[in-house]
């Protein structure tokens, strides 16, 4: 059965300085990668497509590494970007939680920066549907954000957005049925 896994980038290393959208892996968020790996081995993946953040097309980049699979292609995707959180500057984890629980519980209203959640989805969900169209037949690993892949998976599978994203690690990842995609599983690769 042909499978779209949706996985949520690894640990980044924050730099307050910077914008989240320009953050990497750090040391931890690359050894954090062996066991996604490892999880997602079993699902034999034909391509990999990842976000154009340096968090995402890096954790890519080594997953693509560690999968045992050479030729195994992949690719940076427009439109798998995190939610645009322009005018946004750093914020604690506590206010920054507060902010993401008004995000899913206002879709409609840009209340995290520049893009609502109901503008978000759409725009993630259009990149998803091009790319299952681009690579039609063949089980597709998508690595991008936690807050777009909580929007687009809720929607789908009726799920609460908020606690759907409090619980994805650094990283996790969602596999979901093709061509229906219906949720099949939710799982942290992270012990």
């Amino acid at each position: 059965m042909r499978k779209l896994i949706l996985v949520k980038h690894s640990l980044p290393e924050i730099d307050e300085a910077k914008p989240a959208k320009e953050w990497g892996l750090g040391f931890e968020g690359r050894v954090r990668c062996k066991p996604l790996a490892d999880a997602l081995m079993g699902y034999h993946p034909d391509v990999v497509i990842s976000s154009v953040e340096p968090k995402a097309y890096q954790t890519a980049r080594v997953l693509v590494g560690l999968l045992d699979e050479p030729t195994l292609p992949w690719e940076t995707m427009e439109g798998l970007h995190e939610h645009d959180r322009s005018g946004v500057g750093f914020l604690g984890k506590e206010e920054f939680e507060r902010r993401v629980e008004e995000f899913f519980a206002k879709p409609d209203q840009k209340v995290l920066g520049a893009e609502s959640a109901d503008q978000a989805h759409e725009r993630f969900a259009r990149a998803i549907h091009v790319a299952l169209e681009k690579h039609s037949n063949r089980t597709l690993i998508a690595v991008a954000h936690g807050t777009v892949l909580s929007l687009f998976v809720s929607r789908l599978a009726n799920l609460d957005p908020f606690p759907l994203w409090k619980s994805l690690d650094l990283p996790s990842y969602i596999v979901l049925a093709l061509p229906d995609l219906g949720l099949l599983k939710i799982a942290n690769s992270v012990a």
